[in-house]
């Protein structure tokens, strides 16, 4: 089962906080820095976050822009072509769990506050 592109694909995506800090690197202007990922991500150590931004980057879901001009240097995190198609599955996920599963008046009207993500049009979705 470790040659399955399935499963290869659900061990990068499927750790804890990956989904988070994509969605983060999603909202508002698409870049930011270490320090504002950890705000947005409360409970997250910094240690975890390190590892999992270098994870995604060696993935290719987002990059890491040095800012060399600024001291102390500051790196601006931001995602990819790969990540942003990957935001697009997100949020087919997201329509499933509005059909089937988690009612949540606030996603289902329009843009989620909460996760960014915008919620797509399907006539067969019965939350439309």
């Amino acid at each position: 089962m470790k040659d399955c592109t399935l499963y290869k694909t659900m061990d990068i995506i499927g750790k804890r906080w990956t989904l988070c800090i994509l969605l983060e690197l999603h909202k508002g202007n698409g870049k930011k820095h270490f320090n504002e990922l950890k705000y947005m991500l409360h409970s997250i150590t910094p240690k975890t976050l390190s590892t999992r931004l270098k994870e995604l980057q060696d993935h290719g879901l987002i990059k890491r822009d040095v800012e060399s001009d600024s001291t102390p240097v500051r790196c601006n995190y931001s995602l990819t072509e790969s990540g942003e198609e990957f935001i697009e599955i997100i949020s087919h996920i997201k329509k499933w769990g509005l059909k089937w599963k988690f009612e949540n008046e606030i996603c289902s009207e329009s843009d989620c506050q909460k996760c960014g993500i915008r919620q797509i049009s399907d006539p067969q979705c019965s939350t439309q």
